[in-house]
C-alpha cells in the first residue's frame, strides 16, 4: 500500500486530479443539456465515472434510482466497490457505485483513494440535485397543465351557460305550443305522431340544456343529509341486470358505517349512473366493474373502476369538455363526464382519473364530509 501511495506523487497525482476534474466537467456538460431526459442524463454520468478512477481500465460504474439501473455496458458486480447514497430530504432514493472487476492492492478505502471517496460523494450529491430539480420541473408542468385545463373548463362553462340560457326560451315555446297543438280536436293520427316527435325532441333538448347548466354550476342544488352507500345501492339496483347482460362482474366494496354528507342525492345518483354506464360501454367484451366507497380523513371517496379499453393521455385531457366524445355519431352527446365534473365541483369535491389503454380506468370522486346536519333546501 505504501509503495502504491508513494507512486501517486508528482505527475501521476496530477493526472489523477485532471481525470477527476475532467469527469466533473463532463457531468456539468451533461446536466446543462436541456434536450436530455433524466434517464439519458443518469446513463451519461454513469458512463463517465470509470475514467476518473485510478484503475480506470478495470473500473465499471452504475447509478441506481427508482428501481432502474443506469450502468456502463459491461457492468458486473465486484468484490471491490465503493458507493455513495443518493439522498433527498434525508431519504435514500438510490446510489452511485464504482467497482473493480479485478482485485487491486489496498489503499485508503479498500483499493480506492480518499480523493475517490470525496469524488463519489460529490457526484452522488450532484445526482440528487439533478433528480430533485427534474421532479420540481415535472410538478410545475403538471400544475400548469392543471391550471390551463381548469381555465379551459371555466371558459367552456361560461359559453355553455350562455348557450343554455339562450336556448331555454325557444325550447319552452316549442314544447308549449306542441303540447297545445296536441290538445286540438280531430287531429289526424299522423299529425299526432309528428307532434309527439316534436315533444320528445324538445324534452331531450331541454335535458341537454339542464346538463349544460349543471356543468357550468348554474343549476341550483337541493342538498340534504345523504348516505353515499345508499345512493350506490339504489343506483346499482337498476344497472345490475345490464351488467349481467353484458357479461360484466359487478363488485361492491362499500365502507361500513359511512358518515352522511350534505349533498343533492339526485345529482349524486346522476354521477354514479354516468360513471357506471361509461364503464359498461368501455367493456364490450365483458370484464369486471368495481364500486368502492372509502373514508379518507375528512372526505368520502366514490371509486368506479373497470377493466375496459382504457384511455390515452389526449382523451383524459379532453374528457370533461362538453360534447367531446370518442363514441360514434348517435352513440352519445359527450355531456356525461362534463355533467359529472359540474356536479362534483358544485359539491366542493374533486374528481381524478387513472387510465391506461388496454388496462381499464379508475375514476375517484372525493366529497367533503360536511358537518352541517340541517337540510337547507334550495341553494
Amino acid at each position: 500500500m505504501e509503495e502504491v501511495k508513494e507512486n501517486l506523487t508528482g505527475d501521476l497525482a496530477l493526472r489523477e486530479r485532471v481525470k477527476e476534474l475532467t469527469c466533473l466537467y463532463g457531468i456539468a456538460q451533461i446536466t446543462t443539456n436541456q434536450d436530455l431526459s433524466l434517464d439519458d442524463t443518469l446513463l451519461g454520468i454513469a458512463r463517465l465515472l470509470p475514467s476518473a478512477w485510478l484503475h480506470s481500465e478495470i473500473a465499471r460504474a452504475r447509478i441506481v434510482f427508482d428501481g432502474n439501473t443506469y450502468a456502463t455496458t459491461d457492468f458486473i458486480g465486484g468484490k471491490q466497490s465503493i458507493s455513495s447514497d443518493i439522498n433527498i430530504d434525508g431519504k435514500k432514493i438510490g446510489l452511485v457505485e464504482v467497482v473493480y472487476i479485478e482485485e487491486k492492492p489496498l489503499l485508503d478505502e479498500g483499493p480506492f483513494l480518499k480523493e475517490e471517496r470525496n469524488l463519489i460523494d460529490t457526484i452522488a450529491r450532484e445526482v440528487a440535485v439533478i433528480i430533485e430539480k427534474q421532479q420540481v420541473d415535472m410538478e410545475k408542468v403538471r400544475l400548469q397543465d392543471q391550471m390551463r385545463h381548469s381555465d379551459r373548463l371555466a371558459t367552456v362553462g361560461q359559453l355553455a351557460a350562455g348557450v343554455a340560457h339562450e336556448l331555454n326560451e325557444p325550447l319552452s315555446n316549442m314544447l308549449g305550443f306542441a303540447q297545445l297543438a296536441k290538445k286540438s280536436q280531430g287531429l289526424p293520427k299522423s299529425t299526432e305522431h309528428d307532434i309527439d316527435k316534436i315533444i320528445e325532441a324538445s324534452l331531450h333538448a331541454r335535458e341537454i340544456v339542464k346538463k349544460l347548466l349543471l356543468f357550468s354550476r348554474q343549476m341550483p342544488t337541493k342538498k340534504n343529509k345523504v348516505n353515499l352507500n345508499q345512493i350506490v345501492q339504489d343506483g346499482l339496483y337498476f344497472l345490475k341486470s345490464r351488467c349481467e347482460k353484458e357479461g360484466i362482474e359487478l363488485v361492491r366494496m362499500l365502507a361500513p358505517n359511512l358518515p352522511e354528507i350534505h349533498a343533492d342525492s339526485g345529482q349524486l345518483h346522476q354521477v354514479l349512473v354516468n360513471l357506471v354506464v361509461n364503464a359498461i360501454q368501455a367493456m364490450p367484451a365483458g370484464g369486471k366493474l368495481t364500486i368502492k366507497t372509502v373514508v379518507i380523513s375528512d372526505c368520502i371517496s366514490l371509486i368506479v373502476e373497470d377493466t375496459g379499453v382504457g384511455m390515452n393521455d389526449e382523451t383524459i385531457k379532453k374528457m370533461f369538455i362538453p360534447f367531446f366524445t370518442t363514441k360514434e355519431v348517435g352513440q352519445g352527446t359527450g355531456l356525461g363526464l362534463s355533467l359529472v365534473h359540474g356536479i362534483v365541483t358544485s359539491h366542493g369535491g374533486t374528481i381524478s382519473v387513472q387510465s391506461k389503454l388496454g388496462h381499464g380506468s379508475q375514476f375517484e370522486i372525493k366529497l367533503p364530509i360536511n358537518k352541517q346536519t340541517e337540510p337547507t333546501g334550495d341553494e
